[in-house]
């Protein structure tokens, strides 16, 4: 029960974050915001497990709590390119490709999909 509020918690941080970072206006039809906030919160997450890389005897509940908690509820993407950089460095590069191409083409689709059941 503990791993499940230590996340929440961390989720909770994260998505008032995002929230609030997207509240500023930027003037432009590319969306910067949502460009900005991927961006941090891989360089967080990219931060984060260089970190637990340094210090092996991290409490794994800070782990959850930032890993997962707060990168996961600022933005999944952080989560998306630390996976498609693993398969990278694990020599996987044409896994770590087709993940990526798969991942945005079918997501751009379940929104499309999703959209259209509702407004036909």
């Amino acid at each position: 029960m503990i791993n499940f509020l230590t996340v929440g918690l961390g989720g909770a941080i994260g998505a008032m974050c995002r929230y609030g970072l997207g509240l500023v206006s930027i003037k432009s039809n590319f969306p910067f915001m949502t460009l900005i906030i991927n961006f941090t919160g891989a360089l967080l997450i990219g931060f984060f497990v260089g970190l637990m890389m340094t210090k092996k005897d991290m409490d794994p509940k800070w782990v959850m709590f930032v890993k997962i908690g707060i990168c996961g509820g600022y933005t999944t993407f952080s989560s998306f390119s630390l996976e498609v950089l693993d398969m990278f460095d694990d020599n996987h590069p044409f896994i770590a490709v087709a993940y990526a191409a798969v991942s945005v083409v079918s997501c751009v689709l379940g929104v499309w999909a999703g959209r259209k059941l509702v407004i036909g």
